[in-house]
C-alpha cells in the first residue's frame, strides 16, 4: 500500500527557522491535508514535540496522519545504553501515532547546519564505516525490537553522503545483522554525485521509506564551483518538487523500481524551498499531482 506525504519545512525550515517565519501554523495544516490532499505529515518544528497525543489529533484535524520524524544519532560520540535512551522518547511518539520507521541521521560530527563549505564534510575509512555501522545497527535492531524500523538517511553533509558511502554503509549493517534499512532520498542521492535509478536499484530490497526530493543542476554547480554550504544551497534553492522542469531527477523509474521490488510505504515529498520565493501550495500541489500521475502510469498504484 501506498501513501504520499509531505513535510513541512517546505512551508516552515527547521534548521534556518527564518524561512517561512511568517507563514501560520494553520496555513501549512489547511493547505497540506484539505487544499493538496496529502495523506500524511512528518515532524516539523511547530508540532507538538512532548505530546504524542497532542500532536495525533492536531494533524487529525486537518485530515493527515503522523508519518515519522528525524532523530539526530551521536553514535560515534556518544555510548550505544546513552543512544538507546536518547532515542528512546521519540520510539514512542512514533508508536503512538502508529508509525513504522524512524529517519535517523548520524549528526555527531555533520555541518549539514554549519557555514563550512560541503567539501569540508566528515568521511569514514572502511574501519571507520565498519565501527560505525556495527554500532546503527545496535540501535537498529533496539528499533526493530519495538516494532519500528529504523530507516537511515543518507544526506548532504554527513558520514554518509555519495553512492560508494551509502554501498558500504548498507553492506556493513546487513553484515552486523541488516535491521538497518534505508530512507533513499532521491536528492540527496543526486546531490551528492549518484544516478538515483542506479543507487536505488541497488539498494531496493532494504529500502522502507522514501523521500522524493528534486534538484536543480544549477545551483548544484553553483554550490560546488562557489563552496557554498549545504544550507547556502537550501537558501539558495537546489532542491525542489518532482514535477519542476528546473529539476534534473527523473522520478518515473524510480516509482517503476519500487513497482517492480513490491515498495509498500510513503513516499514524501520533502522539497525545502525559500517559502517567499516558490510558493509552497503551488510546488506540493505539482509534486503531488507527478507522483500520482507515474504511479498510475508505472502501476504501483
Amino acid at each position: 500500500m501506498i501513501k504520499f506525504g509531505t513535510n513541512p519545512i517546505a512551508w516552515a525550515n527547521d534548521d534556518d527557522q527564518s524561512l517561512g517565519a511568517d507563514i501560520p501554523t494553520i496555513r501549512i495544516l489547511d493547505e497540506a491535508g484539505r487544499q493538496i490532499g496529502f495523506d500524511g505529515i512528518e515532524n516539523g518544528h511547530r508540532w507538538p514535540q512532548d505530546d504524542p497525543e497532542a500532536l495525533r489529533t492536531l494533524l487529525a484535524d486537518y485530515g493527515l496522519t503522523f508519518i515519522s520524524g528525524w532523530h539526530s544519532l551521536g553514535v560515534l560520540a556518544n555510548s550505544i545504553e546513552d543512544e538507546k535512551a536518547a532515542i528512546q522518547p521519540h520510539l514512542d511518539k512514533l508508536k503512538h501515532n502508529g508509525c513504522t520507521v524512524c529517519i535517523a541521521c548520524e549528526t555527531s560530527n555533520t555541518i549539514q547546519g554549519d557555514q563550512k563549505p560541503l567539501s569540508e564534510r566528515p568521511t569514514l575509512d572502511a574501519a571507520g564505516m565498519k565501527d560505525f555501522a556495527i554500532r546503527v545497527e545496535a540501535i537498529a535492531q533496539y528499533c526493530a525490537d519495538q516494532g519500528i524500523d529504523l530507516v537511515y538517511h543518507h544526506h548532504m553533509g554527513t558520514v554518509v553522503q555519495s553512492p560508494a558511502d551509502i554501498d558500504a554503509f548498507m553492506a556493513e549493517t546487513l553484515a552486523a545483522g541488516g535491521a538497518t534499512k534505508l530512507l533513499f532520498d532521491a536528492g540527496h542521492c543526486y546531490f551528492g554525485g549518484g544516478d538515483p535509478a542506479v543507487v536505488l536499484a541497488k539498494h531496493a530490497a532494504r529500502v522502507r521509506h522514501f523521500h522524493a526530493k528534486n534538484v536543480r543542476p544549477k545551483v548544484r554547480a553553483q554550490v560546488e564551483a562557489e563552496g557554498w554550504s549545504f544550507m547556502d544551497g537550501v537558501r539558495g534553492s537546489v532542491f525542489t518538487v518532482p514535477g519542476d522542469q528546473e529539476g534534473a531527477v527523473e522520478f518515473e523509474p524510480l516509482l517503476q523500481i519500487l513497482k517492480d521490488t513490491s515498495y509498500e510505504g510513503w513516499i514524501v515529498i520533502e522539497a525545502e524551498q525559500d517559502p517567499d520565493l516558490r510558493n509552497p501550495l503551488l510546488y506540493q500541489t505539482l509534486g503531488l499531482a507527478t507522483l500520482k500521475r507515474l504511479a498510475r502510469e508505472t502501476g504501483l498504484i
